[in-house]
């Protein structure tokens, strides 16, 4: 049995400066990292799969308001919310996903059952919520994902005219409610987008598990979608090499296939996967002004969080030891 099992989970990216959050607020986002990592910890800590444990990480970060997945997503332009998810299994190399459902409560629960029950990988709006529906998936009105601080977010996006990441639209929606106080930083324009979660673990088995979710980006077209389903640039995982899960920039990981990138370096180049993902997003993604990040474990344990942008949601959990969570640099 691997002792090294692991366990790394983000829930995104983005302009997260001190200057915008509360110390409420952030105790409230370190209590809920802390939460998920305990429980997928747990999952580990049972002999339970890595694929168990990303699912259930994920899960719960769906099911937490305070991230852009499930409730708490983001909204569209038309004023509605789509989400996308998808899974990897590093023992086999199946993988699921789902893109652009608007009634499945935990599309990463449906992208879990593409990879179990199904020959594709891939499924799209109205196609992917029959087969979720098919499944015996818990399903909940559209508005079930409504939550009064994205509201807010969306507002100003639209007065803005943009899409933006979610915690871009944050920190902006929160200088706007205080005209006292300046605005930490200006939102990113309308090619740095994106805000997501995930995860990434090693199970005691030895194997390797990615997944991710999100709702995109703040006023986006309906329609649009990011990096988070596609295979390759929103995870990755593969036990030959590593389990990668990203967040940012989505447009920008699907041209550079950032997650993929990360396990090919680790095979090709022979490098470490510190140095493989280092590259990844500190000088492949700039280069086409990529921001965001991503968690990474590889097949010894090795854990790697990096990321471009002033913050990034992040933490992990190894067997027998306190859960480690960070938003800033």
């Amino acid at each position: 049995m691997n002792s090294n099992a692991v366990i790394a989970i983000h829930g995104g990216a983005g302009t997260i400066l001190r200057t915008s959050m509360s110390a409420s607020a952030e105790a409230d986002y370190h209590a809920a990292l802390n939460a998920v990592l305990s429980a997928g910890q747990r999952v580990l800590a049972e002999g339970g799969s890595a694929l168990d444990a990303v699912s259930e990480a994920v899960r719960l970060l769906e099911d937490c308001a305070l991230f852009n997945a499930g409730h708490g997503a983001v909204y569209t332009a038309a004023g509605t919310h789509e989400l996308d998810a998808a899974i990897m299994d590093g023992r086999t190399l199946d993988a699921g996903a789902i893109c652009c459902v608007k009634r499945v409560r935990n599309p990463v629960l449906a992208a879990r059952l593409v990879l179990e029950r199904s020959d594709h990988v891939l499924f799209a709006g109205e196609g992917a919520e029959a087969f979720a529906a098919a499944q015996g998936l818990e399903f909940v009105d559209n508005s079930y994902f409504d939550t009064d601080a994205r509201y807010r977010q969306w507002q100003v996006a639209r007065e803005q005219q943009r899409p933006m990441l979610d915690h871009d639209a944050a920190t902006l929606a929160s200088a706007a409610s205080n005209v006292n106080e300046p605005t930490p930083h200006e939102p990113i324009d309308p090619n740095r987008k994106f805000g997501t979660v995930g995860a990434v673990a090693l199970d005691r088995h030895g194997h390797l598990a990615a997944a991710t979710s999100t709702g995109g980006v703040t006023n986006k077209q309906v329609g649009r979608v990011g990096d988070t389903p596609l295979i390759g640039a929103g995870c990755y995982a593969d036990d030959a090499t590593c389990a990668v899960s990203t967040t940012g920039s989505g447009e920008m990981f699907m041209r550079m296939v950032a997650a993929y990138d990360v396990a090919a370096q680790m095979a090709y180049r022979q490098v470490s996967l510190e140095e493989a993902a280092h590259d990844v997003v500190m000088n492949r993604l700039p280069k086409i002004d990529g921001r965001g990040g991503l968690v990474a474990v590889d097949v010894h344990g090795n854990v790697t969080l990096p990321f471009n942008t002033e913050g990034m949601y992040r933490g992990f959990a190894r067997l027998g030891e306190a859960p480690v969570t960070a938003i800033y640099r």
